[in-house]
């Protein structure tokens, strides 16, 4: 087949240019390829952390703005913020398909930048106190209408979220990180450490934005602005010396779901006419079979579709991890935050579920280096995943309890953001446990499952497999919003309340655990499947690929051609 000898000859192609030119390629200039690498790291970190500063910083305090200044009740502002940080983990998938198919990259950069610091320099606006200005020792009244304020409000998260995607999705992409020579040792660790100061810059923003909002100056936002436009100034000095990352496009999600339908399509034909068995649903998408894609895409979605499993699994996870923004928030809102005479800032708490994870991952390092330095190559990460639902899922228990334990204090008068609030006088400190449990969860979750997404499916479908892994992260905060509006709906407020003081907040957590639970349980049932690294990663794809089985070939022909030369058992007239 002429299609057959094309794609080998391609894929032979390829591997030689990989072997010849490791690495990223960069255009001649006088900048020596290994400052301009140092270079290239030291701006993607940069942006990355200037990224996370500006997003953690809008999330932080977003449910007592939506409270006390839009006057939401607690259930929306919840629902608000999940939705927020669901659409800023969706949004680098579309911002990274437009710029492979529809705008150019570096045009697409310059668009989202704007979007990006156009929403942060709105927020402070829609936060500024335009009933209190003063003009020549006058008090003028500068009245914003709700409805407007909502309006701008809304607007400002969109933009934002969208400008995030764009520089997850085209400035710093996990790909930007040179990760295709990396063992599963290697990729584990960096992983590890990746989190580890994505938390660390969290913890330091939950610290000092909060504080700065809340108490010292509450409509003193413009911090998250400025350090937008730092981001993009960086930014433009990457896109002038040609240090934007260009991925690989050896396949996109297009083609994955394009494999999907052709083969539920040629499938249901087949079997409505033909009934012919195949190994796999799958393999009706190949051209042999009816279909309308190469084997090599098919194969590469096949490999995608066993981790599919793995991402369903990490919706329920991914809710109970938005319980933080949302319920452990409330809670925290409504317990006493008096600590010596200082007001601690409502999600300065958040700092506490980040502490296991800054402790965990050294501790954690090292038993990595002897489990994948033993006898036992074919270690796998998938205990950890178990092990870290079943946390969440004692974290949201614990957080019923608490909630139950909080009621029993007698109440008292609180300011919040020049709001007068009657919450528990419980100390809020003795919400630590919930937060403390969560924090080992995503210790052990989110790294674990990045190492399994990015390693168990070939090289070109990496970048495809971290998007599945962003899309199901994002459907899980969007399904902690519904299952917010359900249980308010269904209890008519009573599970979710405005004042928790009068309803029933533990039956929700409650609720939410034990799905968690069978969650876990539903995991830990399939975990078998990613036990072997090794055997998944090298094995399993790379001998159904026709290049593969090429190089395969030649290599036998060429060792029974040594053969037939050393042998002394046939004669002359039988070599020739």
């Amino acid at each position: 087949m002429p299609d057959a000898d094309t794609q080998e000859k391609r894929f032979l192609n390829h591997m030689a240019d990989k072997e010849q030119q490791p690495g990223r390629s960069s255009p001649a200039g006088k900048v020596p390829e290994g400052e301009k690498k140092l270079q290239e790291a030291v701006c993607v970190l940069l942006v990355e952390l200037c990224e996370r500063f500006t997003f953690f910083g809008i999330v932080c305090n977003m449910i007592l703005f939506c409270t006390a200044r839009l006057g939401y009740p607690s259930h929306q502002a919840a629902m608000v913020n999940m939705c927020f940080v669901g659409t800023s983990t969706l949004t680098p998938v579309l911002v990274g398909w437009l710029a492979e198919y529809l705008v150019g990259r570096t045009k697409l950069v310059c668009i989202c930048m704007f979007l990006h610091f156009l929403g942060t320099a709105l927020l402070p606006v829609v936060s500024f106190p335009f009933e209190d200005v003063h003009i020549d020792r006058r008090h003028v009244l500068l009245t914003l209408p709700k409805r407007e304020q909502k309006i701008v409000f809304y607007f400002a998260l969109l933009t934002a979220s969208l400008g995030i995607g764009g520089i997850r999705a085209i400035v710093c992409p996990l790909s930007a990180y040179s990760l295709e020579d990396c063992g599963p040792k290697e990729l584990l660790s960096f992983f590890n450490w990746f989190h580890w100061l994505v938390n660390l810059n969290s913890a330091v923003v939950f610290v000092s934005i909060s504080y700065i909002q809340q108490s010292v100056a509450k409509n003193l936002g413009f911090l998250i602005p400025f350090v937008s436009g730092l981001m993009a100034m960086i930014t433009i000095h990457m896109v002038r010396g040609e240090m934007i990352y260009k991925p690989k496009t050896d396949s996109s999600l297009l083609t994955t779901f394009g494999v999907i339908f052709s083969a539920l399509r040629t499938g249901c034909a087949r079997h409505r006419y033909l009934s012919l068995a195949v190994p796999s649903w799958l393999d009706h998408a190949k051209e042999n079979h009816g279909g309308h894609y190469s084997e090599t895409q098919v194969e590469g979605t096949k490999s995608l579709a066993r981790l599919f499993p793995l991402f369903t699994f990490q919706i329920l996870y991914r809710t109970c991890v938005m319980q933080i923004p949302s319920g452990y928030y409330l809670q925290t809102m409504n317990s006493n935050l008096h600590f010596g005479g200082f007001v601690l800032p409502v999600a300065a708490m958040n700092v506490i579920s980040i502490v296991p994870l800054l402790i965990l991952v050294p501790i954690l390092e090292c038993i990595n280096s002897w489990l994948f330095s033993s006898k036992n190559s074919g270690h796998s990460p998938t205990i950890y995943i178990v092990v870290g639902h079943l946390s969440a899922a004692l974290s949201v228990v614990a957080a019923g309890f608490s909630e139950i334990h909080r009621k029993h204090f007698p109440q008292l008068e609180q300011t919040l953001s020049e709001e007068l609030l009657l919450v528990s006088s419980m100390p809020c400190f003795h919400l630590a446990p919930q937060y403390i449990l969560l924090g080992v969860a995503e210790a052990l979750v989110t790294p674990s499952c990045s190492l399994l997404s990015f390693w168990l499916v070939p090289e070109g479908m990496r970048g495809i497999s971290m998007h599945f892994l962003a899309l199901f992260n994002g459907a899980g905060c969007f399904m902690g919003a519904l299952i917010v509006q359900t249980a308010h709906a269904g209890t008519q407020g009573s599970w979710f309340p405005h004042l928790l003081h009068e309803g029933k907040l533990e039956r929700f957590f409650f609720f939410l655990a034990s799905l968690m639970l069978v969650n876990t349980l539903g995991f830990w049932a399939i975990a078998h499947r990613y036990n072997n690294l090794h055997e998944d990663c090298t094995n399993g794809f790379r001998r159904s690929l026709p290049g593969e089985r090429l190089l395969k070939h030649e290599k036998a022909i060429k060792h029974y051609s040594s053969v037939l030369e050393s042998s002394p058992i046939l004669s002359p007239l039988e070599k020739t």
